[in-house]
Order: C-alpha cells, then structure tokens, then sequence
C-alpha cells in the first residue's frame, strides 16, 4: 500500500465517523405532545395552545426556543431538551418546566 493511499484512508476515518454521529443527531424523532413525560410536563409543540387556567406560570413569549433547557442554535425550528432524551422538542412549543435563558 502506497503512503499516499494510507495517509487518505487515515484521514478519512475520522470523517466517515464525523458523518454517522451527525446522521444520527439529525434523526431524531420530535416528542409526541401524548408521550407519558410530555403530559406530565405539560408540553405543547405551540405554546399558544398552552391551558392557561391548567398552568398559570405560563406567560406570554415564553417558548422552548427562549428556555435554558434548548439545546439547539438560535433560529432553530427544533432541537433537544435533556427532559426527553433523544427526541426533539419544537423551537415554538412549552412546557411546564420552563426557564428562561439567563
């Protein structure tokens, strides 16, 4: 095997596995509002349906994408929350454990 051709193969194993792990980030399913721990929490993929008479916390403004739980870039439509692991909570929905970005 020439050097050049294992220098290639070397260097292209790091991004090969780059791309698996992005593939998989990306294939995450977003929380079913009737998912167990979506209904205890209270969560709404749009925050304008929140019951207002069920969670008086709530305040208008307040949405996932402005919670300090998000974990997704700003102007995401969507991303993660450690309160559902490995789904996808919408930028635009709420839920009762809300807390504000400081």
């Amino acid at each position: 095997m020439s050097t050049a051709r294992r220098l290639f193969i070397i260097q292209l194993i790091p991004v090969a596995g780059g791309g698996l792990f992005a593939g998989r980030a990306w294939s995450q399913a977003m929380v079913d509002e009737k998912d167990p721990q979506a209904t205890a929490l209270g969560y709404v993929a749009d925050a304008a349906k929140v019951d207002k008479a069920k969670y008086p916390k709530f305040a208008a403004g307040q949405a996932c994408a402005s919670c300090a739980l998000f974990q997704a870039k700003a102007g995401a439509a969507a991303g993660p929350c450690p309160l559902f692991p490995a789904k996808q909570v919408a930028a635009k929905g709420w839920c009762s454990a809300y807390a504000k970005k400081p």
